[in-house]
């Protein structure tokens, strides 16, 4: 098989990520839950995780980092628990249905949105941001990079904007996060949200927030957390607040072998590998005369690129690619209708391509090989 769908979810993992799964579902315990040796040994593996996730982000305080089942859960945790009637949130023309849904059911809970406009290569409007900006604006919500058009938005710059302007900065790093560099104080970030199974290697099931400390949320779920059980009361102290009921241990020692793997190859050299694979595909993709969407430099955005070719459903090409080739990508809208609105593709989805880490240069020149045997068709 042909893995080209990072983007939805990275495959293969490293070694190491399913060794550690395997060891933990094998040792049992549970985190907080008792003070016998298994769930000692348990609490240790929530707290290595969270500590190589703080590391990874620049979060000066690891208990700062809650976990969750993924990001959108994240995302609903941050934006449920920071908002109220009467509240104002800015966000993005390429958001995710993760964050446009939960501001579509705030909205009837009298929230109130507006969306910054991005160009067709999804070049945010500084200005516009600035403009839109009101008293009761409490929240800047955005993602760092587009899972359709896969431009790199300028968050540091937005984080200066939101400090200035007494706002709260959410990010949502889903297609970024252990891809390219994320330091939450450096970049004003207060809310990070993160899924572990794509750029951080980990199992799915997994994600978490970053709450930058001072922030009060309330939280989603109230239950037992294996602290001050003798309260009615949901306790206060981080990250217990958040963490009710049992965590994903088994998925979570994966993420932290994830975020190690990550650690010790070096961000900026799996950065230099994605802009090496997204060079080749980039120019393979033009060649063959596809309308990319999002900007044409490799620098400017992930490793992932949506496309259509003239002539082809992007549905057939990505059906011709799995039934006969054994190659597998992804067509449609990705769950963000509103990013291929402003890509103008909203009719017809696009045909998305996502190599990632353990990808070579031969493997994508194979990939362009085949699309261009499937163009020849007609």
């Amino acid at each position: 098989m042909r893995y080209f769908d990072n983007a939805a979810t990275s495959w293969p993992k490293p070694e190491e990520v399913y060794e550690a799964v395997n060891r933990t579902l094998r040792q049992g315990g549970n985190a907080g839950r008792g003070v016998n040796a298994a769930a000692l040994g348990a609490s240790r593996t929530l707290y290595s995780a969270r500590r190589s996730i703080a590391s990874l982000f620049g979060i000066p305080d690891a208990q700062q980092v809650v976990f969750t089942q993924n990001v959108t859960e994240a995302l609903n945790l941050a934006l449920y628990g920071l908002l109220s009637p009467g509240d104002h949130v800015l966000a993005s023309s390429l958001e995710h249905n993760a964050v446009m849904r939960p501001l579509e059911d705030l909205k009837g809970r009298g929230v109130a949105y507006d969306l910054i406009p991005c160009s067709m290569r999804g070049e945010l409007d500084l200005q516009s941001l600035i403009r839109n900006i009101k008293p009761e604006t409490r929240l800047i919500c955005l993602t760092h990079a587009s899972n359709v058009l896969g431009n790199i938005l300028p968050i540091q710059e937005v984080g200066r904007i939101a400090r200035e302007h007494g706002v709260f900065l959410l990010v949502d790093a889903a297609q970024t996060a252990g891809l390219i560099p994320i330091d939450v104080q450096r970049m004003g970030i207060d809310l990070l949200a993160f899924t572990g199974h794509k750029g951080l290697f980990g199992p799915q099931g997994t994600g978490g927030l970053f709450v930058r400390e001072g922030i009060r949320l309330r939280p989603l779920i109230h239950g037992g957390t294996g602290s001050h059980s003798a309260l009615l009361q949901q306790p206060e102290n981080m990250p217990d607040i958040f963490e009710s009921g049992t965590r994903n241990l088994p998925g979570i020692a994966g993420l932290d072998a994830g975020v190690r793997f990550i650690t010790h190859q070096g961000l900026e050299r799996i950065r230099e590998h994605e802009l090496r694979l997204m060079a080749i595909l980039l120019e393979g993709l033009l060649d063959l005369g596809a309308e990319v969407l999002g900007p044409l430099k490799p620098e400017e955005r992930v490793g992932l690129v949506a496309c259509n070719f003239t002539g082809w459903e992007a549905g057939e090409i990505c059906i011709l690619l799995d039934r006969e080739y054994q190659t597998i990508t992804r067509a449609g809208l990705h769950c963000a209708p509103l990013a291929h609105r402003t890509a103008g593709t909203i009719n017809s989805g696009a045909l998305r391509i996502s190599p990632g880490f353990f990808h070579t240069p031969d493997q994508v020149e194979e990939l362009l090989k085949i699309l261009g045997q499937i163009m020849s068709r007609r």
